[in-house]
């Protein structure tokens, strides 16, 4: 008798194993990519859109009825596309203006002391040559050295270094460089048109929206962070009193300086978009980026008060403990209330961003601080006296905050609640 052992059955089930195995692998790379793209959506499109500027002007080197019109200067427009195409719109528009800026008066220069030189035979044409660029190199240099010159027109100045450089000493004839010179301009102007029209035309990315929206990010930052600390500090369970506080976003503001400069420096050079137009009062931005930073290096030593093993007793802490949560409270309130009118561009009502109650609570602070502690002189009533004191410049901190904010709705037009 012979035993018969059916094995399709298994074979089918274990290709349907596999199967569902692969399409449990592809679901899985597919929802990884989604992600990936959700969470860096402006990344990907600032790639492709860099991408396609790239094709477009490689196009004038590709293909013959372009390369024969514009010839070997036509890499010069692969070359500014490269150098001037930025994640920003702003940042793209100031560099390619400023690239042919730089390049027609460094080109024009250029090309009048390559005509004046050449009067003076070969040994007057190197020394004329020299003496010039020596010169406009050094006063151009000293010009990107200025602050105030060096914020919005050093890329341009040093474009112009390099464009009157290449001309000057070149060596080429008087006769031929107006033709060099117009075909390399004819480039980069092709390169900068290509970049300012994918950049401000295809989902352009503003930095004038960056800015606005992480200013008023700012002040909920901050707000966490002190309503933490006053948490942390008045916890009633002595063994939970130096809990985690997260001054990731102090830190944050602390050190947005730059990043602030350089976004209104690019919200400067766009165009009229949306809810900004031009004139829009971007250095308030920054006077209320600076306030901010001020605010955050107060709470950073409170943080550092707070979780300092020195504290003082519970005891202590009771005559204080209603006025600082208050306090808190009210700042945080407050802080909540300023950046969410800049971000909805509305002005505050009085009676919701808090300021005489602000500086009602001073008053209390200060009376705590000179009365109820001058009976204890140790360790402890110093503790006490500085957390005291910090909120007292927190509190004067958003009192110049919330005047700052007001100001820049009265000059930006903000609606009024």
């Amino acid at each position: 008798m012979s035993t018969t052992i059916d094995i399709s059955n298994e074979n089918e089930a274990s290709r349907n194993h596999e199967k569902q195995n692969k399409l449990f692998f592809v679901s899985n790379v597919w929802y990884s990519i989604a992600k990936y793209l959700e969470q860096h959506e402006k990344k990907v499109i600032h790639s492709i859109k860099l991408g396609t500027a790239l094709i477009l002007v490689s196009l004038l080197y590709l293909l013959d009825p372009l390369f024969n019109h514009v010839g070997e200067s036509s890499m010069w427009a692969i070359m500014t596309v490269v150098l001037i195409y930025d994640f920003f719109a702003g940042a793209t528009l100031s560099k390619g203006l400023l690239r042919v800026i730089g390049t027609i008066l460094g080109g024009a220069l250029g090309c009048l002391v390559a005509f004046l030189a050449e009067d003076f035979g070969k040994t007057g044409y190197t020394t004329v040559s020299g003496m010039s660029v020596f010169v406009l190199g050094a006063v151009a240099t000293y010009c990107r050295m200025i602050p105030s010159i060096k914020r919005r027109w050093d890329y341009g100045i040093m474009i112009f270094i390099l464009t009157f450089n290449l001309v000057a000493v070149s060596g080429v004839r008087a006769d031929k460089i107006l033709d060099v010179a117009r075909l390399r301009l004819i480039a980069i102007g092709m390169g900068v048109a290509v970049c300012i029209i994918t950049n401000l035309f295809i989902f352009p990315m503003w930095a004038s929206d960056e800015l606005h929206n992480l200013t008023s990010s700012k002040f909920n930052k901050l707000a966490c962070c002190i309503e933490e600390c006053m948490e942390a500090y008045f916890n009633v369970d002595e063994n939970k009193r130096h809990l985690s506080i997260n001054i990731s976003g102090c830190k944050s503001v602390l050190q947005s300086k730059s990043n602030d400069e350089s976004l209104a420096n690019f919200a400067w050079w766009e165009p009229w978009h949306g809810k900004f137009g031009f004139s829009y009062p971007w250095e308030k931005y920054l006077k209320i980026g600076e306030q901010l930073r001020e605010l955050a290096s107060i709470i950073l030593p409170l943080h550092a008060c707070i979780t300092s093993p020195l504290q003082a007793s519970t005891t202590l802490q009771q005559p204080i403990k209603e006025t600082c949560k208050n306090v808190g409270l009210s700042l945080g309130l407050t802080m909540r209330e300023l950046g969410e009118s800049i971000l909805k561009m509305r002005r505050g009502q009085e009676k919701v961003i808090k300021i005489p109650e602000l500086h009602s609570f001073k008053v209390e602070l200060t009376v705590l601080s000179t009365s109820e502690l001058q009976a204890t002189e140790n360790v402890e009533a110093l503790a006490i006296a500085n957390i005291l004191f910090l909120l007292m410049e927190m509190v004067d901190k958003v009192k110049v905050l919330a005047k700052e904010v007001d100001e820049l709705g009265e000059i930006a037009g903000f609606e009024s609640k």
